[in-house]
Protein backbone atom coordinates (compact mmCIF):
# COMPACT_ATOMS: atom_id res chain seq x y z
CA UNK A 1 0.00 0.00 0.00
CA UNK A 2 1.99 2.93 -1.33
CA UNK A 3 2.39 5.95 0.96
CA UNK A 4 2.29 9.05 -1.25
CA UNK A 5 2.52 11.28 1.84
CA UNK A 6 5.96 9.83 2.56
CA UNK A 7 6.95 10.63 -1.03
CA UNK A 8 5.93 14.28 -0.72
CA UNK A 9 7.54 14.67 2.69
CA UNK A 10 10.80 12.98 1.66
CA UNK A 11 11.05 15.20 -1.41
CA UNK A 12 11.31 18.25 0.84
CA UNK A 13 8.09 19.78 -0.50
CA UNK A 14 5.56 21.38 1.87
CA UNK A 15 2.64 19.20 2.94
CA UNK A 16 -1.00 20.13 3.49
CA UNK A 17 -3.65 18.20 5.35
CA UNK A 18 -7.08 18.81 6.82
CA UNK A 19 -8.73 17.43 9.96
CA UNK A 20 -11.95 15.49 10.25
CA UNK A 21 -13.71 14.32 13.41
CA UNK A 22 -16.69 12.65 11.75
CA UNK A 23 -16.56 8.86 11.70
CA UNK A 24 -18.32 8.72 8.32
CA UNK A 25 -16.01 7.07 5.73
CA UNK A 26 -17.52 9.36 3.09
CA UNK A 27 -15.58 12.29 4.56
CA UNK A 28 -12.05 11.10 3.63
CA UNK A 29 -13.35 10.09 0.21
CA UNK A 30 -14.74 13.60 -0.30
CA UNK A 31 -11.46 15.17 0.86
CA UNK A 32 -9.43 12.97 -1.46
CA UNK A 33 -11.73 13.68 -4.37
CA UNK A 34 -10.84 17.37 -4.20
CA UNK A 35 -7.22 16.64 -5.10
CA UNK A 36 -6.03 19.53 -2.92
CA UNK A 37 -4.68 17.79 0.17
CA UNK A 38 -1.74 15.48 0.73
CA UNK A 39 -3.56 13.65 3.54
CA UNK A 40 -6.55 13.71 5.86
CA UNK A 41 -6.10 13.59 9.62
CA UNK A 42 -8.74 11.62 11.50
CA UNK A 43 -8.88 13.13 15.00
CA UNK A 44 -9.80 9.88 16.70
CA UNK A 45 -8.92 11.38 20.09
CA UNK A 46 -12.12 13.44 19.82
CA UNK A 47 -14.29 10.91 18.01
CA UNK A 48 -15.86 7.46 18.43
CA UNK A 49 -14.68 4.47 16.42
CA UNK A 50 -13.92 0.79 16.40
CA UNK A 51 -11.57 -1.47 14.45
CA UNK A 52 -14.01 -2.16 11.64
CA UNK A 53 -14.68 1.55 11.14
CA UNK A 54 -10.95 2.29 10.76
CA UNK A 55 -10.75 -0.36 8.03
CA UNK A 56 -13.74 1.14 6.17
CA UNK A 57 -12.30 4.64 6.56
CA UNK A 58 -8.90 3.63 5.18
CA UNK A 59 -10.51 1.79 2.25
CA UNK A 60 -12.65 4.82 1.39
CA UNK A 61 -9.62 7.10 1.51
CA UNK A 62 -7.61 4.71 -0.63
CA UNK A 63 -10.34 4.89 -3.30
CA UNK A 64 -9.64 8.62 -3.48
CA UNK A 65 -5.83 8.28 -3.29
CA UNK A 66 -5.78 10.02 0.09
CA UNK A 67 -3.30 8.83 2.75
CA UNK A 68 -4.72 9.06 6.26
CA UNK A 69 -3.16 10.19 9.52
CA UNK A 70 -4.69 9.32 12.88
CA UNK A 71 -4.47 11.26 16.14
CA UNK A 72 -4.95 8.97 19.13
CA UNK A 73 -5.79 9.32 22.80
CA UNK A 74 -2.75 8.96 25.05
CA UNK A 75 -4.10 6.10 27.18
CA UNK A 76 -4.44 3.57 24.35
CA UNK A 77 -1.99 4.72 21.71
CA UNK A 78 0.07 1.54 21.43
CA UNK A 79 -2.90 -0.73 20.70
CA UNK A 80 -4.76 1.64 18.37
CA UNK A 81 -1.66 2.71 16.48
CA UNK A 82 -1.07 -0.91 15.46
CA UNK A 83 -4.74 -1.29 14.55
CA UNK A 84 -4.61 1.88 12.44
CA UNK A 85 -1.52 0.72 10.56
CA UNK A 86 -3.22 -2.63 10.00
CA UNK A 87 -6.24 -0.82 8.59
CA UNK A 88 -4.08 1.17 6.17
CA UNK A 89 -3.40 4.50 7.89
CA UNK A 90 -0.08 5.95 6.73
CA UNK A 91 0.80 8.41 9.52
CA UNK A 92 0.52 8.40 13.31
CA UNK A 93 0.27 11.49 15.53
CA UNK A 94 1.04 10.67 19.16
CA UNK A 95 -0.39 12.97 21.82
CA UNK A 96 0.69 14.17 25.27
CA UNK A 97 4.44 13.60 24.99
CA UNK A 98 6.07 14.56 28.29
CA UNK A 99 9.59 13.10 28.23
CA UNK A 100 12.02 11.05 26.17
CA UNK A 101 10.62 7.75 27.51
CA UNK A 102 7.32 8.54 25.79
CA UNK A 103 9.20 8.72 22.48
CA UNK A 104 10.56 5.22 23.06
CA UNK A 105 7.08 3.85 23.77
CA UNK A 106 5.59 5.43 20.67
CA UNK A 107 8.47 4.26 18.50
CA UNK A 108 8.16 0.68 19.76
CA UNK A 109 4.46 0.51 18.99
CA UNK A 110 4.81 1.28 15.26
CA UNK A 111 8.26 0.11 14.21
CA UNK A 112 9.21 -3.49 13.30
CA UNK A 113 10.09 -6.06 15.95
CA UNK A 114 13.40 -6.59 14.23
CA UNK A 115 17.01 -6.09 15.46
CA UNK A 116 17.57 -3.38 12.86
CA UNK A 117 14.52 -1.37 13.92
CA UNK A 118 14.14 -1.93 17.68
CA UNK A 119 10.34 -1.90 17.67
CA UNK A 120 7.56 -4.19 18.91
CA UNK A 121 5.41 -4.44 15.77
CA UNK A 122 5.30 -8.03 14.54
CA UNK A 123 4.10 -9.35 11.20
CA UNK A 124 0.32 -8.97 11.25
CA UNK A 125 -1.82 -10.28 8.40
CA UNK A 126 -3.94 -7.16 8.20
CA UNK A 127 -4.53 -4.95 5.14
CA UNK A 128 -0.83 -4.18 4.38
CA UNK A 129 -0.15 -7.93 4.29
CA UNK A 130 -3.41 -9.60 3.26
CA UNK A 131 -1.65 -11.70 0.65
CA UNK A 132 0.62 -13.47 3.12
CA UNK A 133 4.04 -13.23 4.72
CA UNK A 134 5.89 -10.94 2.32
CA UNK A 135 8.27 -9.75 5.03
CA UNK A 136 10.34 -7.47 2.81
CA UNK A 137 7.27 -5.64 1.55
CA UNK A 138 5.82 -5.52 5.05
CA UNK A 139 9.00 -3.93 6.41
CA UNK A 140 8.96 -1.31 3.66
CA UNK A 141 5.33 -0.51 4.43
CA UNK A 142 5.99 -0.06 8.16
CA UNK A 143 9.02 2.11 7.52
CA UNK A 144 6.98 4.37 5.23
CA UNK A 145 4.52 5.28 8.01
CA UNK A 146 5.11 8.85 9.21
CA UNK A 147 5.81 9.32 12.93
CA UNK A 148 4.59 12.57 14.50
CA UNK A 149 4.52 13.77 18.10
CA UNK A 150 2.55 16.47 19.90
CA UNK A 151 4.48 18.95 22.02
CA UNK A 152 1.59 20.29 24.05
CA UNK A 153 2.46 20.05 27.74
CA UNK A 154 4.35 22.53 29.88
CA UNK A 155 6.67 19.75 31.05
CA UNK A 156 7.38 18.84 27.42
CA UNK A 157 8.47 22.39 26.67
CA UNK A 158 10.69 22.27 29.76
CA UNK A 159 12.18 18.97 28.50
CA UNK A 160 12.31 20.03 24.85
CA UNK A 161 16.00 19.29 24.24
CA UNK A 162 15.86 15.81 25.76
CA UNK A 163 12.66 15.02 23.88
CA UNK A 164 13.98 16.21 20.52
CA UNK A 165 17.31 14.42 20.99
CA UNK A 166 15.42 11.16 21.47
CA UNK A 167 12.97 12.03 18.70
CA UNK A 168 15.79 12.52 16.23
CA UNK A 169 17.35 9.21 17.30
CA UNK A 170 14.05 7.35 16.86
CA UNK A 171 13.15 8.84 13.50
CA UNK A 172 10.32 11.20 14.39
CA UNK A 173 9.29 13.01 11.21
CA UNK A 174 7.36 15.98 12.57
CA UNK A 175 6.46 17.79 15.76
CA UNK A 176 3.06 19.37 16.30
CA UNK A 177 2.52 22.26 18.70
CA UNK A 178 -0.60 22.20 20.91
CA UNK A 179 -1.31 25.65 22.41
CA UNK A 180 -4.57 24.87 24.22
CA UNK A 181 -3.26 21.82 26.07
CA UNK A 182 -0.07 23.73 26.83
CA UNK A 183 -2.04 26.51 28.51
CA UNK A 184 -4.29 23.95 30.24
CA UNK A 185 -1.25 22.13 31.65
CA UNK A 186 0.00 25.45 32.99
CA UNK A 187 -3.15 25.82 35.07
CA UNK A 188 -5.22 28.02 32.78
CA UNK A 189 -9.00 27.86 33.19
CA UNK A 190 -9.59 29.23 29.72
CA UNK A 191 -8.16 32.72 30.08
CA UNK A 192 -4.84 32.53 28.22
CA UNK A 193 -3.99 36.20 28.64
CA UNK A 194 -1.54 35.52 31.47
CA UNK A 195 0.32 32.74 29.61
CA UNK A 196 2.93 33.53 26.97
CA UNK A 197 1.87 30.91 24.45
CA UNK A 198 3.58 32.53 21.46
CA UNK A 199 7.06 32.37 23.02
CA UNK A 200 6.66 28.68 23.85
CA UNK A 201 5.29 27.99 20.38
CA UNK A 202 8.20 29.74 18.69
CA UNK A 203 10.64 27.89 20.93
CA UNK A 204 9.19 24.53 19.85
CA UNK A 205 9.30 25.53 16.18
CA UNK A 206 12.87 26.84 16.43
CA UNK A 207 14.13 23.83 18.40
CA UNK A 208 12.45 21.35 16.04
CA UNK A 209 14.18 22.91 13.04
CA UNK A 210 17.47 22.99 14.98
CA UNK A 211 17.22 19.23 15.59
CA UNK A 212 16.30 18.51 11.98
CA UNK A 213 12.68 17.57 12.72
CA UNK A 214 9.99 19.32 10.70
CA UNK A 215 7.47 21.36 12.71
CA UNK A 216 3.85 21.10 11.61
CA UNK A 217 1.24 23.69 12.60
CA UNK A 218 -2.55 23.46 12.78
CA UNK A 219 -4.36 26.55 11.50
CA UNK A 220 -7.96 27.57 10.91
CA UNK A 221 -7.41 30.26 8.28
CA UNK A 222 -5.21 30.80 5.25
CA UNK A 223 -4.08 34.19 6.55
CA UNK A 224 -2.62 32.73 9.74
CA UNK A 225 -0.15 30.61 7.75
CA UNK A 226 1.96 33.64 6.79
CA UNK A 227 3.48 34.12 10.25
CA UNK A 228 4.45 30.48 10.50
CA UNK A 229 6.01 30.39 7.05
CA UNK A 230 8.19 33.26 8.23
CA UNK A 231 9.26 31.10 11.20
CA UNK A 232 10.34 28.29 8.87
CA UNK A 233 7.23 26.07 9.00
CA UNK A 234 6.48 24.18 5.79
CA UNK A 235 3.86 21.68 6.93
CA UNK A 236 0.27 22.62 7.76
CA UNK A 237 -3.06 21.04 8.62
CA UNK A 238 -5.96 23.44 8.08
CA UNK A 239 -9.60 23.28 9.13
CA UNK A 240 -11.81 20.86 11.07
CA UNK A 241 -14.95 19.41 9.49
CA UNK A 242 -17.06 20.01 12.60
CA UNK A 243 -16.18 23.71 12.76
CA UNK A 244 -16.57 24.18 9.00
CA UNK A 245 -20.04 22.62 9.22
CA UNK A 246 -20.94 24.78 12.23
CA UNK A 247 -19.76 27.96 10.50
CA UNK A 248 -21.65 27.10 7.32
CA UNK A 249 -24.88 26.38 9.21
CA UNK A 250 -24.50 29.62 11.15
CA UNK A 251 -24.41 31.64 7.93
CA UNK A 252 -27.41 29.80 6.50
CA UNK A 253 -29.39 29.86 9.72
CA UNK A 254 -28.79 33.53 10.53
CA UNK A 255 -29.55 34.55 6.95
CA UNK A 256 -32.82 32.64 6.87
CA UNK A 257 -33.88 33.81 10.34
CA UNK A 258 -33.38 37.43 9.28
CA UNK A 259 -35.40 36.83 6.11
CA UNK A 260 -38.20 35.02 7.96
CA UNK A 261 -38.40 37.65 10.69
CA UNK A 262 -39.81 40.11 8.14
CA UNK A 263 -42.69 37.82 7.11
Amino acid sequence: MHNSLRDVFSSGAPTLGTHFLSNDPDIPEVIGGLGLFDYGEYCAEYSSFDMTLLYHMARAAQCADLPLMIKLDQMSQAFWSQVAIGAGFKALLFTDIRNEDDIDRCHESIRPDNPKHDGLMGVKLRRPALGGYDVEGYLEDLQSVLFLIMIEKNVAVENIDMILTKAKEKGVDMTQWGPVDFAFSRGSDGNFADIDISSAEELVIRKSIEYGISPRIEIDSIESATRYIGLGVRHFCIGWDRFIYQAGLTVLGEGMRKLLSDI
